[in-house]
C-alpha cells in the first residue's frame, strides 16, 4: 500500500537548510516518492504550528523507511540538522 511521508519543519538557518533541500529532492525520487504538498500554503489547527510543510507519497511504508535510512537522504539530513526543528512520519495510505 502507498504511503505519505510527513515532514513539519521550522527552518533556523535557511543557507545550511536549502542544503538539505537540494538533496533529499532526489533522495525521494530515487526510493519512488513524489512531492504532492511541499511548503504551500496551510491553515493550523492544532498542536505546534510549523510554517513549512511537505508531504511526499512513496510506493510503500518501506520505501520511505529505506529512502530515509539510504546514505543519500542521511546526507541531505546532515544539512537539516542543527538548521530546522522537525517532525517526520510515515503513514499508510489507503489509495
Amino acid at each position: 500500500m502507498p504511503a505519505l511521508w510527513i515532514a513539519h519543519v521550522t527552518v533556523t538557518d535557511e543557507e545550511a537548510y536549502g542544503k538539505y533541500a537540494a538533496l533529499a529532492g532526489p533522495a525521494i525520487a530515487k526510493h519512488g516518492g513524489h512531492f504532492i504538498a511541499r511548503a504551500g500554503r496551510y491553515v493550523q489547527l492544532e498542536g505546534k504550528d510549523r510554517p513549512r510543510n511537505v508531504v511526499a507519497k512513496f510506493p510503500s511504508v518501506e520505501a520511505a523507511e529505506g529512502c530515509y535510512n539510504s546514505p543519500e537522504y542521511q546526507e541531505a539530513l546532515s544539512h537539516a540538522r542543527g538548521a530546522s526543528e522537525r517532525e517526520l512520519l510515515v503513514v499508510e495510505t489507503t489509495e
